[in-house]
């Protein structure tokens, strides 16, 4: 067994001991979402975090999960084609990424959530909000724009200096995930390589359908316009971020307009829940009160 496998294991562990334990929702018949939920039903409020595209769920989170349990009920769930859920279905978009994770939802009775959306997750979060208002009370969302059109596209690649985003965010090599790592870090510490080769297996489960939805990840410039959201949105961003850089922030801000706040984590980069967790979840506790408590029980 291998250390990351090892870290998940104990992981898991620590979790349960935290009241949060895995389980697995039928969306439709052939397709399931894992969910990490309450283990005991609970009133308080319903926050759920969603992932980027490197890492599952819990990896992604545990900072979080871990740091939040004790005054929000909270949900982490994976995306079809990370950790534990799967499609038979054809379909890779980001809205039904959205509908899966609605749908779990609403099979778990949560009737009114924060999302907290990282990056790929903060994606799928707003479209979450614009698509289910009713579920969606409010977000924060970090290091992500509203969608990747074929413009943000370009102009993120060509300063990475990739072709395309698999090349950067589904690495063939060893190298590859050390310079994955280092362009999402400020100051991430060099990992062993042998654990570089562990996430390396991690990385390239479902790699081809991993590929078919980066595809659909970007669109058109033509096809998007920005929609009106209901919901109150707050911008948390790591300052030093390479990838979406503070300048992207800022837009962001612009675009919502007046229901959005925005706030910084200096000495931070791109995963900036991973780099300055206690700094992320301090912020998250002075940010989850201010967008106002939520009434309806999970």
């Amino acid at each position: 067994m291998g250390l990351l496998k090892i870290y998940k294991f104990f992981l898991n562990g620590v979790l349960k001991l935290a009241g949060i334990s895995p389980k697995k929702i039928e969306i439709e018949p052939g397709t399931v979402v894992n969910f990490w939920v309450p283990t005991q039903t609970t009133t308080k409020p319903a926050v759920v975090f969603l992932h980027g595209f490197a890492f599952d769920g819990i990896l992604t989170w545990q900072f979080q999960a871990l740091g939040l349990a004790n005054h929000y009920s909270v949900y982490v769930p994976d995306f079809v084609f990370f950790g534990n859920s799967i499609t038979d279905k054809s379909e890779r978009s980001v809205e039904f990424q959205a509908e899966c994770i609605a749908k779990g939802l609403k099979k778990l009775g949560v009737q009114k959530c924060t999302l907290v959306g990282f990056s790929y997750g903060g994606m799928v979060g707003f479209k979450m909000a614009e698509i289910y208002p009713e579920l969606v009370h409010s977000m924060v969302v970090t290091c992500s724009p509203l969608a990747l059109t074929e413009s943000i596209s370009k102009a993120r690649l060509h300063r990475l200096g990739f072709n395309g985003w698999p090349d950067y965010l589904l690495p063939d090599s060893i190298k590859g995930v050390e310079t994955l790592i280092q362009l999402a870090s400020h100051s991430f510490p060099k990992l062993p390589n042998f654990i570089y080769k562990e996430i390396l297996e991690e990385i390239c489960k479902y790699r081809r359908e991993k590929v078919e939805l980066l595809k659909a990840l970007v669109i058109s410039d033509e096809e998007f316009t920005v929609p009106s959201y209901q919901q109150r949105i707050h911008v948390l961003w790591g300052k030093d971020d390479k990838i979406f850089e503070v300048e992207n922030a800022h837009y962001l801000q612009q675009q919502i307009g007046e229901k959005a706040s925005v706030d910084y984590i200096e000495n931070s980069g791109h995963i900036v829940q991973l780099e300055r967790p206690f700094k992320y979840n301090s912020c998250l506790n002075k940010i989850l009160p201010s967008l106002s408590p939520i009434s309806d029980p999970s």
